[in-house]
């Protein structure tokens, strides 16, 4: 099984293994960002994705879809891209707006000091495989990707879990470490809430990721994050980390319902 299967010219037949966790019938918002983004920055594979903003704006059905690719623009050290997502009734229903940046040697900084020491590695310290806890459906997302916490747990608020994706992006095709790291961020929230999203919905309408190098390898880090409010928003926040260390950030909004008046909308 892959997330995807290519039918054409910019035409992807969705598979179950993007199922999210709020309907048989959505997508988790990591494979169709991963392949969007993906997609766009291989136009321009000289060039570093300083930062990839997101707008998620009606659920992603499992269903063929069609990605829209803008031509880049912009000057020589800095090149702008944009793409859609569209379903089946010709509605876009993500957008992507990417900075991409050339990058040229420098001298590096003067060490500063010691920081926080980076999450233990899956296969050292980390635990054992783990998956979502709150997904309703036996294939979807939480099975199509491996989990492995090197620090916190589930429902215990911030955490460090590793993830990496178990099926290929596209069928034949072997994703990028790029595109496994944007796979894998769009569950912040899903690893570090303290208010069980089996009692409540909680939809991110966007997804920000920043990167400060290229990411390497099959595993990316997430350390994690979220802060609710009582009047139904939060953001959830994450420091990337990849085999090497660290790698860039990421930034989502959220809106949160009780479980009772759930909708089908972010």
């Amino acid at each position: 099984m892959s997330f995807y299967v290519r039918r054409g010219d910019g035409l992807y037949e969705s598979t179950e293994a993007t199922r999210g966790p709020w309907s048989a019938s959505h997508q988790h918002g990591g494979p169709p960002t991963a392949l969007l983004v993906g997609r766009l920055v291989a136009r321009q594979p000289d060039r570093l994705l300083g930062r990839a903003a997101i707008e998620f704006l009606r659920p992603i059905p499992i269903a063929p879809l069609r990605l829209e690719l803008e031509a880049p623009g912009g000057g020589r050290r800095v090149q702008r891209a944009r793409g859609a997502i569209v379903d089946p009734s010709g509605t876009v229903v993500m957008t992507a707006s990417l900075l991409l940046l050339a990058t040229s040697p420098v001298e590096p900084p003067p060490p500063g000091p010691a920081g926080d020491p980076p999450p233990p590695l899956p296969g050292e310290q980390a635990s054992g495989a783990e998956g979502f806890p709150f997904f309703r459906w036996p294939v979807g997302y939480h099975t199509a990707m491996e989990l492995r916490f090197g620090r916190g747990r589930f429902g215990a608020g911030p955490a460090a879990v590793w993830m990496r994706p178990r099926v290929p992006l596209v069928d034949g095709e072997t994703a990028s470490p790029l595109e496994r790291l944007l796979c894998a961020v769009d569950s912040v929230h899903g690893v570090s809430w303290e208010v069980d999203p089996r009692e409540m919905s909680v939809i991110n309408p966007d997804l920000t990721v920043a990167l400060h190098r290229q990411p390497v390898g099959e595993w990316v880090c997430l350390e994690a994050e979220t802060a609710n409010e009582g009047v139904g928003v939060g953001v959830a926040h994450s420091r990337l980390w990849d085999e090497r260390g660290p790698v860039g950030w990421s930034l989502q909004s959220l809106v949160l319902a009780r479980a009772a008046a759930r909708g089908s909308t972010g």
